[in-house]
């Protein structure tokens, strides 16, 4: 007969099993939370939301801050955990898909920030939704895979620049703050991890239009191989447009200043 496994009993103070599908992979390092913690200037808002706490290692040193901690979590065993072993945090655990979830069900249109220990195979995807929320973040720092964190703060003129270097540059500034080893994590993965912070940029509205610009930046990367005359084709702009010197350019050679200058340029043609 095969084994079950154990389920958590909060009563008996087990640890959470991290779970593969999820992306979990727990910090373990108190030093290192504690880096993170300090990340964030807790200045300007006074409301922080801390995605995937796991088992708390983080959270414990948010808590020491001058700020009201929420914490979103999908992982149920971490939520039984969180409610057991931090009794500070009552009514601000929320068992939610960060993804999915409708953030001013919470936080109405409050400023907040945003920190975590993000699981690898959402991370890409939790800063485009923050992305969508900007208007509410002035601040987002965490931890990445390490390619990830140094993609997102890259600078024109490099392989690695794309999509979301352009997006989040064009709103926040981007900074690389620190490498992070496997062995502070349990399990460990197979890979470095990077720390990064963003802050938002003092006049965060673009003087293009806004949509247009990100539809331009992903069809441009897309086909980043191609100059921006050929992976714009199908916007069917003018010819005299399309002799602009701009046009000459591959997407990754463009600064996100140049992607805004290029948007201003279509808008008039884009349908």
């Amino acid at each position: 007969m095969k084994k079950r496994k154990p389920q958590y009993n909060p009563h008996r103070g087990d640890q959470v099993r991290a779970k593969k599908h999820l992306g979990q992979h727990f910090l373990k390092d108190e030093n290192v939370a504690s880096k993170i913690a300090d990340t964030l200037s807790y200045s300007g808002y006074n409301k922080v939301l801390e995605i995937g706490p796991g088992m708390g290692v983080l959270t414990k040193y948010l808590l020491q801050k001058d700020a009201e901690i929420h914490v979103i979590e999908i992982d149920t065993e971490s939520v039984e955990y969180l409610k057991e072993n931090y009794p500070q945090l009552e009514n601000r655990i929320h068992e939610k898909d960060f993804l999915k979830f409708d953030l001013s069900e919470i936080f109405g249109e409050e400023q907040l920030a945003i920190i975590g220990n993000f699981p690898y195979n959402i991370s890409s995807q939790i800063v485009f939704k923050m992305l969508e929320i900007r208007e509410q973040i002035p601040e987002f720092s965490g931890m990445f895979q390490k390619e990830v964190a140094k993609r997102i703060c890259e600078k024109a003129g490099s392989k690695t620049y794309g999509i979301l270097s352009v997006l989040v540059q064009a709103f926040y500034e981007a900074e690389y703050l620190f490498t992070v080893p496997p062995s502070v994590f349990n399990p460990p993965p197979k890979v470095d991890s990077g720390v990064l912070k963003l802050t938002r940029k003092p006049d965060f509205h673009l003087k293009c239009n806004e949509k247009l610009f990100f539809r331009v930046v992903k069809m441009a990367f897309n086909q980043r191989r191609k100059t921006l005359r050929n992976s714009l084709k199908s916007l069917n702009l003018p010819d005299n447009l399309r002799e602009d010197a701009i046009f000459d350019f591959r997407p990754e050679q463009l600064s996100f200043q140049q992607f805004i200058d290029l948007t201003l340029k279509i808008e008039p043609y884009a349908v």
